[in-house]
């Protein structure tokens, strides 16, 4: 890869990050949750909104933690579920709360940011459990949430938006409005040609991927399960999708595999790639990260109001 296609400030990252994400993969999880805590860009300042509340939300395996992000004093409002990123494994509100304020503020939406169990303390299927009990309590307690029920969006990035899809995939009986993926997770396969393409000094190796799989479904046979892989799922009848993918990620080729089956199945796709950055960036304290939030946040204006 030509270091000169990269986003000034992604390169920056990269130079001080590359040699331990590239052996991230031998270590545990909670060495691999240590060293992505310091490596993690934090932001000099966090978007205002209205008001954020904790909330627990009761499910068959116990209490969920969630985060709830109110533009405005307005009742009613659209929502966003959304699920953090981190390969089932990393990530928690926290983690996720600027690109949570980002979207709220600039859409005008309600969002419901998911705190789902992570692997392999919790392997599969724990955390789409969670996303889809988290998506039904959007629904049975939108009026109490503010939100509007025929105005519910589901998202997530990366594992999160694996998650997005699945649970979507798997609640048909939910009248969900809108699907908002950011590089998606959809697939155990490790052959795309973006793999090979974007397999040096990309942030996310082969390697890691296949760690994370592991941590989360670590019976291979188990991964064909649409459950954790949506592009075996069903497509017929889901809800329009906005799908973003990145150059130079070596998911980008299985995203862009899922928004065609979407389309191949009459479901509305839009798909938009960013250029010049690597995968996970759309969480990070960046110019061109906070860019991406904001045509993800008008993309999600747009089909919710």
């Amino acid at each position: 890869m030509n270091n000169s296609s990269l986003d000034p400030e992604i390169s920056a990252y990269l130079a001080n990050a590359q040699q331990t994400l590239s052996t991230a993969h031998l270590l545990t999880a909670p060495e691999v949750r240590k060293v992505m805590q310091e490596l993690r860009l934090k932001p000099t300042e966090v978007t205002d909104v209205y008001r954020v509340n904790d909330l627990a939300i009761p499910t068959a395996s116990g209490s969920l933690k969630c985060r709830l992000y109110q533009p405005s004093d307005q009742h009613n409002l659209p929502l966003l579920v959304w699920f953090h990123g981190g390969g089932w494994v990393l990530g928690d509100l926290d983690s996720a709360d600027m690109t949570c304020r980002d979207l709220s503020s600039l859409s005008g939406c309600m969002v419901l940011s998911v705190d789902y169990r992570l692997a392999p303390e919790h392997p599969f299927p724990a955390a789409f459990d969670d996303a889809v009990a988290a998506l039904r309590y959007a629904f049975d307690q939108a009026s109490e949430l503010g939100a509007d029920i025929n105005r519910i969006a589901i998202g997530g990035d990366s594992a999160g938006a694996n998650l997005a899809a699945c649970a979507c995939n798997h609640s048909r009986n939910l009248p969900v409005k809108f699907q908002l993926l950011i590089y998606p997770v959809v697939e155990a396969s490790f052959d795309n040609a973006s793999y090979t393409e974007n397999a040096e000094n990309c942030g996310l190796t082969r390697e890691l991927m296949k760690w994370f799989w592991l941590q989360y479904v670590p019976d291979e046979a188990t991964r064909e399960d649409d459950r954790v892989a949506p592009l075996n799922s069903d497509l017929v009848g889901l809800p329009p999708a906005w799908v973003m993918v990145v150059d130079l990620d070596p998911l980008r080729d299985e995203g862009l595999k899922y928004a065609t089956a979407l389309q191949n199945n009459s479901v509305p796709v839009e798909v938009e790639t960013a250029a010049g950055t690597i995968h996970g960036f759309f969480s990070m304290p960046t110019n061109g990260s906070y860019q991406a939030r904001k045509t993800a946040a008008s993309r999600l204006k747009e089909s919710l109001m």
